[in-house]
């Protein structure tokens, strides 16, 4: 690939200030290095004429950066241990060797697509559904190759195939117009909170699904107006009668193609094709039924090739669609009205599921786990995904910012220490926002009776600051910067508390109990 015998990427490589040759204390990443290295200049990049080659290239070397990240982590992570105060407190007491404490945080939520940080998003898109409700729009939008963007940038010969780095590159600036579309032009109305997740199937072009929240819900007679799942009539139409015909067809499969992907056992797993009606309808669970007119009632049919044969399709067949959305960025984009608050969770699952895994093993419990080794023998990288990762386009995208707020039991904050702050660490144990928030509860009377997330929210939202002082916020916000929870909007959740040990809920037990004898 490199007949002049270039050299690769190494760890000394230093950066460049721009407009000078002047080097500076800054080096290289490979993430950098290899962004560089796939740009288009106007003498030949041989790199992107290499076609499949290029494909095998960026995998290789997105595994490159994702193992030089993995490898910090690991290294850096011998060290730091993270165990709950009392714990540590009590071990030390008992002369237990303190270096026989605490438990790695091997793959922490920081890192992009790990379990972890894949849960923590879903946690947070709940957390809009606290706040907001269910979301009022489910949209899908697949990247179209056949873009006149792609098509114009292709050249010697090229096929849409051949360039990921493009694919990465247009879908990106695709996506970023397409949601100042949804929340700055207000297509749908005025937007309160949105999130979306890019995603990649196998080998399958990038594909982002977006939730959004409107500010007024829509009423069923405006469903019509934005989402339809008919064909469109092409005497009145012709150019968005041409896009639905060529983006939003399913399959057809069953009967006209036995080998569709989409059939299970022999039926389809999209329920398609759907039943015809003629209104609208609110189902009970799920989406709504769109209106699909019979061809006697005043619906359209088309006709499609498939292979060697024509298939004569009705409104049966269509992915429901928005008609402004569609004539505006020519690609898949399906759009559905979330009706039912039953179908949250699986869409908010559906939307932070992760990319695929190719690998899947059992351990014994005995076993120390490795979740960093867990993750590398499970990831499955396509070259599309990779050529994106490497420029560095964000994956999850979100609006408001939330802000995880820690759970525990007294004495059982987080300590992150290592064997030299360990004494310290101990004689100085971290106040949080739970404990400031105690603390407020005894002298401030709203905080008596108000929710933790919602006391917080509220400073943020400048509410409930009179009678407060700066002195008893201080102790709330202790890990919040206060001017910068003023001046944006932020969401607050309060992480689950899973673990609870059975000697605490013994002892309350028993005091409860107690109690109930010692009345009167």
């Amino acid at each position: 690939m490199f007949p002049r015998g270039e050299d690769g990427y190494t760890i000394n490589i230093n950066q460049v200030e721009p407009g000078t040759s002047n080097q500076i204390n800054k080096m290289v990443s490979a993430m950098s290095f290899y962004a560089y290295r796939l740009m288009v200049r106007s003498t030949e990049n041989h790199l992107l004429n290499y076609r499949q080659l290029l494909h095998q290239y960026l995998v290789d070397m997105y595994a490159k950066i994702e193992a030089e990240r993995l490898l910090f982590i690991r290294l850096n992570q011998k060290k730091l241990r993270v165990d709950e105060y009392i714990h540590l407190k009590d071990a030390i007491t008992n002369d237990s060797d303190p270096a026989n404490h605490g438990k790695l945080v091997i793959l922490p939520s920081t890192f992009t697509g790990c379990p972890r940080n894949m849960h923590e998003y879903a946690q947070d898109a709940i957390t809009y559904v606290h706040h907001g409700g269910k979301p009022s729009l489910f949209i899908t939008y697949t990247f179209n190759p056949n873009c006149k963007e792609m098509t114009q940038n292709l050249t010697n010969g090229q096929s849409k195939t051949d360039r990921h780095d493009l694919v990465a590159r247009i879908f990106r600036q695709k996506l970023i117009k397409f949601m100042n579309v949804l929340v700055k032009g207000q297509v749908f109305g005025s937007v309160k909170y949105w999130l979306y997740s890019i995603e990649w199937q196998k080998r399958g072009l990038p594909h982002s699904h977006i939730l959004i929240w409107l500010t007024n819900t829509l009423r069923p007679n405006q469903i019509d107006d934005i989402i339809s799942g008919e064909i469109p009539n092409p005497s009145t139409d012709k150019n968005l009668y041409d896009i639905v015909i060529k983006n939003m067809v399913h399959g057809p499969c069953g009967a006209f193609n036995s080998l569709s992907p989409c059939l299970k056992e022999g039926n389809c797993s999209k329920m398609y094709p759907r039943q015809f009606i003629k209104e609208t309808q609110f189902a009970t669970d799920g989406y709504p039924l769109y209106r699909r007119r019979k061809p006697e009632d005043g619906g359209q049919t088309a006709t499609v090739k498939m292979k060697s044969d024509s298939v004569v399709i009705d409104n049966r067949w269509i992915v429901p669609y928005s008609p402004l959305l569609l004539k505006m960025f020519d690609a898949h984009i399906n759009v559905e009205c979330c009706n039912s608050i039953k179908s949250i969770k699986y869409i908010l699952k559906y939307v932070h599921k992760g990319s695929d895994q190719g690998v899947f093993a059992a351990h014994s419990s005995n076993n120390c786990i490795d979740e960093i080794s867990e993750y590398q023998a499970g990831r499955y990288i396509s070259s599309n995904e990779a050529a994106w990762r490497i420029f560095g386009f964000p994956i999850h995208e979100r609006y408001p910012t939330v802000i995880h707020l820690d759970m525990h039991l007294e004495n059982g904050q987080r300590i992150y220490f290592s064997e030299d702050n360990l004494q310290c660490r101990l004689a100085n144990p971290p106040n949080t926002a739970l404990t400031g928030f105690f603390e407020l509860c005894k002298n401030d009377n709203f905080a008596k009776i108000a929710m933790f997330q919602n006391f917080i929210h509220g400073i943020s939202q400048k509410k409930f600051l009179t009678g407060t002082s700066k002195v008893q916020l201080s102790k709330v916000m202790t890990i919040f910067d206060l001017a910068t929870l003023l001046a944006v909007s932020i969401l607050f959740t309060p992480e689950t508390l899973i673990a609870i040990t059975s000697d605490c809920c013994c002892t309350k037990l028993r005091v409860q109990q107690a109690s109930k004898i010692s009345e009167p």
